[in-house]
Order: structure tokens, then C-alpha cells, then sequence
């Protein structure tokens, strides 16, 4: 279960990054959903499997989640908490794929990503995700 992918910064410009500072019920520092007077529930952190993407023929920054795992159930994380490297967090609601994602990318992928398009998640510790951590239920 580790992170492949780490996807950050403006509506029309995300990229990969080797690591990302996550700040404990904000999300993550430098991207476009980075809320500094607090982020609603679910919007800290989008992750999403590296095998429903490949299924799909995305890549991640594709996706616009930001941060890509293997080896993981996303769907079984709502309403737990797990741990990306040293952060703690808690899945709040599937992250279903959206119009505005099919525009980016190709018609049907609505219905190709519909319960695989991954997890919406508050961060609940500041520290730091980097690409090669593991994921891991609390």
C-alpha cells in the first residue's frame, strides 16, 4: 500500500511533486485545495487507486486526485482512520467522478470511475506525505 503519486497546485496547472506538507484540517500546502481558513468536510484530501486508473487509462495528475496509492481499498477507508506516511486521517465520502472531469478527459469516464473514483478525506495531524509512503489503517 504506498503512495505512487502526489499531484499538487493551481485549477490548470497540477503536477507531480515528490512531497507535499499536509496541514491538519486545511489540506495540502500549495494546492489548489488548500483552505486557509479551514476546509469543509471531505475537501483536506482526494486519494485515488493507481489500478482503477490504469483500468480507466488515466494517469493521476489526469485524475486531478491528489494522491495516487496501490495496494488499497479506498472504498473500505470512509468513515476510518488510516495513515499516509505520518499523517493521520479520517475518509469522509467516495470521490465520484464529475462533468467537469469528463470535459478534461474523455466522454464515459463518468460511468467508467462511478464508486472508483476515489476517497474524500480530512487531514487530521500536519506532517508531510512524500511519494513511496505507506498507507495504513489506525
Amino acid at each position: 500500500m504506498n503512495v505512487e503519486q502526489i499531484n499538487i497546485g493551481p485549477s490548470d496547472a497540477l503536477a507531480p511533486v515528490d512531497s507535499v506538507a499536509a496541514i491538519a484540517g486545511k489540506g495540502l500546502k500549495g494546492d489548489r485545495q488548500f483552505f486557509e481558513d479551514g476546509a469543509e468536510p471531505g475537501d483536506a484530501l482526494t486519494l485515488i487507486e493507481a489500478e482503477a486508473l490504469e483500468d480507466v487509462c488515466l494517469t493521476g495528475t489526469q485524475s486531478r486526485r491528489q494522491v495516487v496509492v496501490r495496494g488499497v481499498r479506498l472504498n473500505d477507508l470512509v468513515g476510518k482512520r488510516f495513515r499516509v506516511g505520518d499523517v493521520e486521517c479520517v475518509g469522509v465520502k467516495l470521490c465520484e467522478p464529475c462533468l467537469h472531469l469528463q470535459q478534461l478527459t474523455r466522454p464515459g469516464i463518468i460511468k467508467d470511475l462511478i464508486h472508483r473514483g476515489g476517497l474524500n478525506a480530512d487531514i487530521l495531524t500536519d506532517g508531510q506525505i512524500s511519494v513511496g509512503d505507506q498507507l495504513s489503517v489506525v
